[in-house]
């Protein structure tokens, strides 16, 4: 498999060096140069299939060659360690739960397959280090600290908005040690993908090998593909068309979610739901892509004015808006909103969401008007405890902590306050 970059203007790559470049030498985030359909056998026996065997089908395609099967089929068991349920909320509508793993939110399965990719092409390499460079709004951080914890010849370096991530999200990404570092940044998001995305640029920056954890790595992004077809295994049997609905920051889930239905998996429709963070809802109404500057929320990891992925879903669409109308909706809901369907899921339903899933179903909840005879499914991104400031008052209660968020809370928070382009160089060195 041969990977193009979406800027046109730099040559094809392999898997291999695509995941360690991050991003095309263009500057252009790296595309799969082909994508094909599963056979309709894999779908009609997909309940009799392991987890495991349906990603590596799903994924081998990408992989190709270049990492054998017998140790492509390792990185995905050590990568798929933990559950992916699809739990009942209310009749007809599903949340599936991707917050089972070690840092209790979706990234863990990209965060834990790139570092492993990631050490397999470094293993006969003794004195080339690669630096992950990754900025986040939540919980990529976290993942990405867990996920490449100790991996030979790998460091990380995360930049994250300080004041604007969790008290548990900072503690996830802060209080590991050995290879990595955390940079706490005074500003926004985007004034952190921002400094990384001018890093990439950066030629006196070339010794440092640097790469990106973010979902433009195709490493990190591609196996989010998984989920989809774990709940399309789980809910076969009910016959019925599905629709999902992504919580959207950056676009990674979804735009998987979309290439997993480019390889056959029935889906019928996709909604991205959307904080006040709009600019694929206003894209939508009138197809001028104007990114804003992104404004902060109680939904804290889709506050992304500028989403990276979203370039990708339109390049499976061929730019053509109303083809992609066909399969996508997108909506926008303020926090206020987002608060009161916590409340009425915990209410009606007894189910324990969090801003980001809340946010979730309430888009889902729109677009079954148009689908009246489907099953609806919500991504649940995060463990609810992880925005317990929210939740607790919101619904009355206390969380109990779980075992994977009380390891760190009592570990020392290390991070390097920065504020500049230069100051992130500086600390590169």
């Amino acid at each position: 498999m041969k990977y193009y970059s979406l800027n046109h203007n730099a040559a094809k790559v392999s898997f291999q060096e695509a995941v360690i470049q991050g991003l095309a030498a263009d500057k252009g985030l790296y595309f799969p140069e082909s994508i094909t359909p599963l056979p309709k056998s894999f779908f009609d026996n997909i309940e009799n299939l392991t987890n495991e065997e349906i990603a590596f089908e799903a994924i081998q395609q990408f992989v190709g060659d270049e990492i054998p099967a017998s140790t492509l089929k390792q990185i995905i068991s050590e990568t798929l360690c933990f559950d992916f349920p699809v739990v009942p909320v209310e009749n007809g509508i599903y949340s599936l739960e991707l917050f089972h793993g070690p840092t209790m939110a979706f990234k863990d399965v990209g965060a834990r397959f790139m570092s492993r990719c990631l050490g397999y092409f470094n293993k006969d390499k003794k004195d080339n280090t690669n630096t992950v460079l990754v900025a986040t709004s939540g919980d990529t951080g976290g993942a990405v600290a867990s996920g490449f914890l100790a991996v030979q010849g790998v460091e990380v370096v995360i930049l994250y908005p300080s004041g604007k991530v969790s008290d548990i999200q900072e503690r996830q990404l802060t209080t590991l040690g050995q290879n990595i570092k955390a940079l706490e940044v005074d500003g926004v998001f985007d004034d952190c993908q921002d400094m990384v995305k001018k890093a990439f640029l950066d030629e006196s920056l070339a010794h440092k090998n640097l790469t990106s954890a973010n979902s433009i790595n195709i490493a990190r992004w591609l196996p989010q593909m998984f989920y989809f077809f774990f709940a399309y295994k789980a809910l076969k049997s009910q016959g019925k068309e599905l629709v999902f609905s992504c919580p959207s920051g950056n676009f990674g889930n979804i735009c998987a979610g979309i290439i997993a239905k480019k390889m056959g998996l029935p889906v019928t429709h996709f909604v991205a739901s959307t904080n006040v963070n709009d600019t694929v809802p206003r894209f939508l109404v009138d197809g001028k892509y104007d990114p804003k500057p992104s404004i902060a929320t109680i939904s804290n990891a889709m506050d992304v004015g500028n989403p990276s992925n979203f370039i990708r879903i339109q390049e499976m669409y061929g730019n053509d808006l109303e083809q992609f109308k066909k399969d996508f909706s997108s909506y926008t809901y303020n926090d206020e909103e987002t608060l009161e369907a916590l409340k009425n899921i915990y209410k009606t339903d007894g189910y324990i969401a969090e801003p980001h899933g809340a946010v979730g179903y309430l888009g889902l909840k729109k677009e079954l008007e148009n689908y009246p005879n489907a099953i609806g499914v919500f991504l649940e991104t995060a463990h609810p405890i992880k925005f317990l400031d929210v939740v607790e008052p919101a619904l009355g209660i206390t969380l109990p902590i779980p075992t994977q968020i009380e390891s760190v809370l009592n570990k020392e928070k290390v991070s390097t306050k920065i504020k500049t382009y230069d100051e992130l160089k500086a600390f590169l060195g």
